[in-house]
């Protein structure tokens, strides 16, 4: 396809060019040509990338001085959540609250302009940068807002933390049992303190109102708008419904959507099996072709799976959402239907029944490209089984940077060996596709692919050189969603996805990447930022 349309624009050197920008530093992720000063575009495809591009201008091209401005292929965030970042710019936001106190002033704040019932969202408290470090507890909201039923996500989003109203509304007490695959947290006497976690999250917000059409469609819109700000033109969009892919849908139609997105269909269910019964759907600007499974739950809130119990909760090894047979028998139908199995995996033992699942479906090396979305702590003994079975690693650089302050206290010294362990993965011969999470993380790449080279100064040997950096955000995030030929690297024929830096993050000293700033997004030729 390459070639042809390399025929068809004059990539193989003939074409003129819609326009060229010229004079920058152009890193092109191509061996063949690893930097240029000049790249030339037609329609929504790169013509032609280089030094000397005069023979592609004509009367028409438009010429676009960079002024030494750094150009990298378009972010791809291979690990996010569309419709969750666009809620999280409406709902409260808790990341910079450094107190229960702090969560109590803002949620009051709330519920004095709020009519009485309506229920108060909210997500990213993080127990772990508080005084004590310990779980909150639903008195603290209670005090906060009495007559408002209150959810707050945890900032991993796999616990909540309710208030009295929402326990009430949803009739959980002390009777109340766990659910399979979640935690109800309890006090001494037996009674639920108000974190719920992982699947005894349902419990309470599936009586939160569902959001309609308008405002799903509404939040994937805000939060693309907010990627192609981030120099995003690509997303892995982590667990999506029906409504979602209609709102997609109906914003590509639109022509207004400033991002290209890789949809995981959220679980086993009846959108899974329309797409069983018809296979992959591709396209330039949405892809739906896998599933996101998930098999554990977060480090945070001690509900990742392990072999082992916790170093600082010895009577808990955390949460198994899905076993090994329940993930192999989707792994099956997925290599039968020609699509892709995603499965979120934390900790130790989760990853290892993924590992086995997925070896039972795909035999040996393969080209299916399933994936392990988060791969955080695993067992040094089972990464080769990552290359064995040709399984990507799809890892989130700032996981390990906001861990690092508690991850040793979770899983000890040991276990640490194979926690957020890059060089050991791209050794073993393991491709790694770089995100975010957002709204876990922040979505900005740039704080991300810092934490890709510093590590923040933990565990340094870890660390990713600056051009592996660079890979995992782009080329193997192309890869891992089966599009390296169309994007991930700035060559003739590709999409014409790219950003343009205030700094050249590839050659600065590494304290000043997080302050660099996006000049220009441009996604199929066009600027979507500004």
């Amino acid at each position: 396809m390459l070639l042809i349309l390399a025929l068809l624009t004059g990539a193989a050197g003939a074409g003129i060019a819609d326009w060229i920008a010229v004079k920058g530093r152009i890193y092109t992720m191509d061996a063949a040509r690893p930097v240029a000063s000049a790249i030339a575009i037609k329609g929504n495809r790169i013509l032609a990338v280089g030094e000397d591009l005069k023979a592609h201008t004509g009367p028409s091209t438009r010429i676009v001085d960079l002024a030494g401005a750094t150009v990298l292929p378009g972010f791809i965030d291979s690990h996010g959540h569309m419709a969750g970042l666009g809620e999280s710019l409406e709902n409260l936001d808790f990341r910079a609250a450094a107190s229960v106190a702090d969560v109590q002033r803002i949620v009051a704040a709330e519920a004095a302009r709020r009519p009485k019932t309506e229920w108060i969202r909210g997500r990213a408290w993080d127990q772990t940068r508080w005084p004590g470090g310990r779980f909150p507890t639903a008195g603290d909201l209670t005090k906060a807002a009495p007559d408002h039923p209150v959810y707050l996500a945890r900032v991993d989003g796999h616990a909540a933390w309710v208030n009295r109203k929402a326990l009430e509304l949803a009739d959980i007490n002390a009777a109340t049992a766990d659910p399979a695959g979640g935690r109800i947290l309890r006090d001494g006497e037996g009674r639920p303190t108000g974190i719920l976690v992982d699947r005894a999250m349902g419990l309470v917000s599936r009586h939160i109102p569902v959001p309609g059409d308008a405002a799903v469609e509404r939040r994937i819109l805000r939060a693309a708008v907010e990627c192609a700000r981030l120099g995003i033109t690509s997303v892995h969009d982590a667990g999506v419904t029906a409504q979602q892919l209609a709102a997609y849908r109906k914003r590509i139609a639109s022509g207004d959507l400033p991002v290209r997105v890789y949809a995981m269909i959220g679980g086993d269910g009846p959108l899974w099996r329309e797409y069983l019964g018809k296979g992959p759907e591709t396209g330039e600007h949405l892809t739906v072709r896998s599933i996101k499974l998930m098999a554990d739950g977060a480090l945070g809130s001690r509900g990742a799976a392990m072999k082992r119990p916790y170093s600082d909760d010895p009577a808990n090894t955390g949460l198994l959402i899905l076993n090994r047979a329940e993930i192999e028998r989707v792994a099956r139908q997925a290599v039968a239907a020609g699509l892709q199995v995603n499965t979120h995996a934390i900790g130790d033992r989760a990853n290892r029944e993924v590992l086995d699942a997925y070896a039972a479906a795909l035999g040996g090396a393969n080209d299916r490209r399933f994936r392990i979305e988060h791969a955080q702590i695993v067992d040094v003994a089972d990464i080769p089984l990552f290359a064995k079975y040709s399984i990507v690693a799809s890892m989130q650089a700032t996981h390990a940077t906001s861990d690092s302050r508690w991850a040793g206290d979770r899983v000890g010294a040991a276990r640490l060996e194979g926690a957020y362990a890059w060089q050991r993965f791209l050794k073993a011969g393991v491709r790694i596709a770089n995100g975010s999470d957002f709204p876990v993380e922040e979505a900005n790449p740039l704080p991300g692919f810092h934490a890709a080279v510093t590590r923040g100064g933990w565990r340094t040997g870890e660390s990713m050189s600056r051009e592996q950096a660079l890979r995992s955000w782009t080329m193997e995030g192309a890869y891992a969603a089966f599009e390296e030929n169309e994007k991930g690297s700035l060559e003739a024929g590709k999409l014409a996805d790219f950003v343009v830096l205030s700094a050249d993050i590839m050659r600065i000293p590494a304290a000043e990447i997080p302050k660099v700033k996006v000049i220009r997004t441009v996604l199929g030729g066009k600027t979507v930022y500004p």
